[in-house]
């Protein structure tokens, strides 16, 4: 030990020398959101190894609050290791494939985000463009089904970027008449506004942990319905598969070996396999089975909760952009002579609070606050619209 000491000629950095200091802040921005102590105190125990029988039973029961949220019995439904955009990713890259028409539906960010991805698969990408704050009408979409035939519709029901809850009502049943697969993003939404996947007729439904979940970012919930899963060999039992790793790794959470693991709770047990398994983030799904534990939430009990809709802005002098709001994240346009970075730091610094400012087509625009699960409550609406009131008071406001 002294030898290889005297060898290091980098010295253990100082800050590494020191407890980690992590400050308590209210995160009511668009995500992360606060954690529970109980969903802490599930990524706190000890790790298992990835092949003991505990293991699997844990993704059992994972899958089963995630059919539960998702409100569908797919045999095909699992969590990604990974955030919502990788799920994104590993849905699009399981559905199309270079030359396949797709149509996605932008009225912010994340439709933005499809399509980029789309592209970079190969794929003839259409886009629907509703400016930010509007949502589309089911006579928008069977205008675009009709027009360009896709075989793949992407559409966001929570759009987190402009604060838009889109109606998913008869979207399903459209598409599959027209011969198309429904594709949903509901990473900002899962448990905050209602969803039922198979009623609502959904192909291919996802969503992220850090939201309303209230877990930790790292574990994605996904789900293919019987159509999706057999969505490029009809009548087989292959379902989607992971493109080779040119195209991307991402879609390692829905390979054979993975789609065995969650689909069928066998566990693999050659060399290989185990090597390839050595990543699995057991402490994430921890967090998320402690998420979906059905005796402390329901997604009935979140979306009923009475933070769900921030009480009334306009009384601290801001404005609601839109009607249709997603009750998850509020959007208010940023007070005429503010500069938005001021009031987000003012708050963090004065409050120890996170909002956030726009993102992609309302940076400058608008603030987003999350109130979502454990942080959805009355006091919590209180607490950051007395926060906005002092901001608005002391802030400095520019002439321009």
């Amino acid at each position: 030990r002294a030898m290889a000491t005297s060898l290091l000629r980098v010295a253990p950095p100082e800050e590494l020398l020191r407890p980690l200091a992590v400050p308590e802040r209210l995160l009511l921005g668009p995500g992360p959101s606060n954690v529970p102590r109980r969903i802490q105190a599930a990524g706190a125990r000890q790790l298992l190894g990835h092949m003991h029988p505990e293991v699997l039973q844990v993704m059992d029961e994972i899958k089963a609050g995630i059919q539960y949220a998702f409100q569908t019995q797919n045999r095909l439904t699992l969590a990604i290791s990974g955030s919502g955009h990788c799920a994104m990713e590993a849905a699009l890259l399981n559905l199309l494939e270079q030359g396949d028409t797709v149509l996605v539906a932008i009225n912010g960010i994340w439709g933005q985000r499809a399509a980029d991805i789309a592209r970079r698969l190969g794929a003839n990408v259409y886009e629907l463009l509703k400016p930010p704050g509007k949502y589309f009408t089911p006579q928008d979409i069977e205008q675009g089904l009709v027009q360009h035939k896709p075989l793949v519709l992407f559409i966001t029901h929570g759009e987190s970027s402009t604060g838009v809850l889109q109606p998913l009502e008869g979207l399903g049943e459209l598409c599959h008449r027209h011969g198309c697969l429904l594709l949903v993003d509901a990473v900002a939404s899962l448990g905050g506004a209602p969803i039922f996947m198979d009623q609502q007729e959904i192909d291919v439904l996802y969503s992220g942990s850090q939201k309303v979940l209230n877990a930790p970012p790292g574990s994605a919930p996904i789900s293919f319905s019987e159509r999706a899963r057999v969505w490029r060999a009809p009548g087989s039992d292959t379902g989607p598969t992971a493109p080779s790793c040119a195209r991307g790794c991402l879609t390692w959470g829905l390979s054979s070996l993975w789609r065995r693991r969650w689909v069928q709770g066998k566990p693999t047990t050659s060399t290989s396999e185990q090597g390839q398994c050595e990543d699995t983030a057991l402490c994430s799904w921890r967090c998320a089975w402690a998420a979906f534990d059905a005796r402390e939430k329901s997604p009935c009990s979140v979306m009923l909760s009475p933070g769900t809709v921030l009480g009334s802005p306009g009384a601290v002098g801001l404005k609601l952009p839109q009607k249709a709001r997603l009750p998850t994240i509020t959007t208010v346009r940023v007070p005429e002579g503010y500069n938005w970075k001021d009031i987000t730091a003012f708050l963090m610094d004065n409050h120890g609070m996170e909002i956030a400012g726009g993102l992609g087509p309302t940076v400058g625009k608008v603030l987003r606050i999350g109130l979502m699960g454990c942080n959805s409550t009355s006091a919590n609406v209180e607490r950051v619209l007395g926060a906005l009131r002092d901001a608005l008071k002391r802030c400095h406001r520019s002439r321009l």
